[in-house]
């Protein structure tokens, strides 16, 4: 037996079921973005701890050793360091008791300058043979000649960590060299500074945002670690680090983000900030079972919201079903009604949701759908009455207008070496230019006929001197771009052209379509624009007499009349050219 559904059953099985499949797909696609989100966000959480505490390191420790350097530098001291190196050793107690106050007021001195902060204890002035000329903690006859950080000094500044019983002390180390001296040349000295560290594990004991395992600490290029351990007591060049993290700084110059063993032998992720340079690497760690722990629970979430959402659904699907099968039928109905050519029927679905809405579109749509038929017809007997009858009427308006024409000369020789397309390519580059120019003394583009282009300036008042000046500007220009239309024209490998341009003015009759928003204009005064035309020069403008008798005061402008015995006694009219004064 055939079992029969009907379009509410269908509704909630066909929701169920894409409720299902989507949740299912989401729920398990979730399951590894979820790690995989939450892996990155706690990788790029010690990322950022690292590179932000590796570089507030760097920036200490380079600050440490350019203001030892300054010390290293201060014109006193290199005096005195000169001086004490020639003094022989068994006269050297008297010297360095006697210039001991000189080396105090310097040190102390440039203390009071950079600020107490720096955390000076100890500052050994020693020179060139070894001694030590002066001690912060009281003058000493210890020889430094085979020291290690003596003779590194010799050679470059520098910073290293010294074991001390409760811990660690920072070595800023400085060659001090002659006043004046120059690239090249040997150190006459050097200084041996003793800084605390507190500030330096006040950047790294800060654990916030780290977790109940998260831990950030440096380690030297012996693999010993610089910092105290968040698990480990007295670690500080006691506890040996030979991870994977800390043999990329040292062995390749590289850091390191992901999942490693740590010093303890304990799965960790993990970000490395590499400062080889400096002979440190910044470490930032956390357990990788408390990295996970929010997936784990995330996961758990999914999967029980997927399943509530499913029964929800359900229920709301049901009940939905019903309120949407009933306005979809009377939809139905309604469509098949308009299939049989009854554009009057409206469903009226007040629903208030979106079946009411797909119901007021649609009524819309059949009430535009009637209101196109009719306006259709209603423009057919528009069309049937306009059949015989003339588009094209006169204006009963006559106005003064300023009338231009611009010319190509020869175009017809031109066009004869030229392809079709290269013909076309002249005629639009040369037309549009022009139009440009016109436009933008605001003229109106009128025609083109052929090769030729008629502009107007419409309603010029005689009178007003700036218009008519404008209008004579607007001719000037276009002669005047003629190198620029030649750069245009030779861009697309076609030869530059002339041309002449005419202006009259008088009045015109303007000509309006019915089936164009373009006025076309007639009269003498478009006649003799076209006539005068054909007496230009290339690349010159010509005006008739009438538009002479107003431009002729201008004192910007030279003209030139023209001895044109065919217009004067065929037409009575007088042809001058113009140009601009020199």
């Amino acid at each position: 037996m055939a079992i029969s559904f009907n379009l509410s059953k269908k509704l909630v099985l066909l929701v169920m079921l894409v409720t299902v499949i989507a949740l299912g797909i989401t729920s398990y696609m979730s399951f590894d973005y979820a790690t995989e989100i939450l892996k990155q966000r706690g990788g790029e959480q010690l990322h950022g701890e690292s590179e932000i505490r590796g570089e507030t390191l760097r920036l200490l420790f380079e600050s440490r050793i350019e203001q030892n350097n300054i010390l290293a530098n201060d014109p006193m001291i290199q005096l005195l360091v000169s001086k004490m190196n020639q003094i022989p050793n068994n006269e050297l107690k008297n010297f360095q008791d006697s210039n001991r106050r000189d080396f105090l007021i310097q040190v102390q001195a440039f203390q009071e300058l950079i600020g107490f902060s720096i955390g000076f204890e100890d500052t050994k002035i020693i020179g060139s043979n070894g001694k030590v000329f002066f001690s912060l903690s009281g003058n000493t006859n210890e020889d430094f000649i085979k020291n290690e950080f003596f003779q590194r000094g010799l050679k470059e500044s520098f910073m290293e960590f010294e074991s001390i019983k409760d811990g660690k002390k920072l070595i800023i180390v400085s060659p001090i060299f002659a006043d004046e001296s120059k690239k090249g040349d040997e150190p006459i000295g050097v200084i041996i500074s003793r800084m605390r560290t507190s500030a330096i594990d006040n950047i790294l004991v800060n654990r916030s945002g780290l977790g109940e395992t998260g831990e950030v600490y440096i380690v030297n290029n012996d693999f010993l670690m610089l910092s105290e351990s968040r698990f480990f007591e007295n670690a500080v060049f006691q506890q040996r680090v030979d991870t994977i993290a800390v043999q990329k700084c040292f062995n390749e110059e590289k850091e390191l983000v992901g999942f490693y063993s740590d010093y303890r032998g304990i799965l960790i992720y993990g970000s490395s900030y590499c400062a080889q340079d400096l002979g440190i690497v910044l470490l930032a760690e956390m357990d990788e079972k408390e990295l996970v722990e929010p997936i784990k629970i995330l996961q758990t979430r999914i999967l029980l919201t997927s399943l509530l959402i499913i029964m929800l659904v359900g229920l709301v699907a049901y009940f939905a079903a019903e309120s949407i099968s009933h306005p979809l039928k009377k939809l139905k109905n309604a469509a098949n009604e308009i299939a049989n050519g009854k554009f009057d029927v409206r469903t009226n679905i007040t629903t208030g949701d979106e079946i009411g809405e797909l119901s007021h579109a649609f009524d819309s749509m059949v009430q535009k759908l009637e209101e196109s038929l009719i306006e259709i017809k209603e423009k057919e007997d528009v069309i049937k009455q306009l059949k015989g009858d003339m588009l094209l009427k006169f204006s009963q308006r006559v106005q003064n207008d300023c009338v231009g024409v611009i010319d190509m000369t020869d175009s017809t020789r031109i066009s004869s070496k030229l392809s079709d397309d290269d013909v076309s390519k002249m005629y639009e580059i040369f037309l549009n230019f022009m139009a440009k120019i016109i436009r933008k003394h605001n003229g109106e583009v009128v025609k083109n006929i052929g090769d030729a282009l008629m502009f107007r300036f419409p309603n010029i008042d005689s009178v007003d001197s700036k218009a008519m000046k404008n209008i004579l500007e607007c001719c000037l220009s276009m002669i005047e771009s003629h190198d620029e239309l030649k750069n245009k024209l030779n861009a697309e490998n076609i030869d530059g052209l002339d041309y002449k341009i005419s202006l009259t003015y008088g009045s015109v009759k303007v000509a309006e379509s019915t089936t164009s928003n373009i006025s076309d204009i007639f009269g003498p005064t478009v006649n003799r624009c076209f006539k005068i035309n054909s007496f230009c020069p290339k690349n010159s403008i010509v005006i008739g007499s009438n538009l002479y008798g107003i431009l002729k005061d201008f004192e910007e402008y030279e003209f030139t009349q023209f001895c044109s015995i065919e217009m004067k006694e065929k037409y009575d009219y007088s042809i001058f050219e113009v140009k601009r004064k020199k």
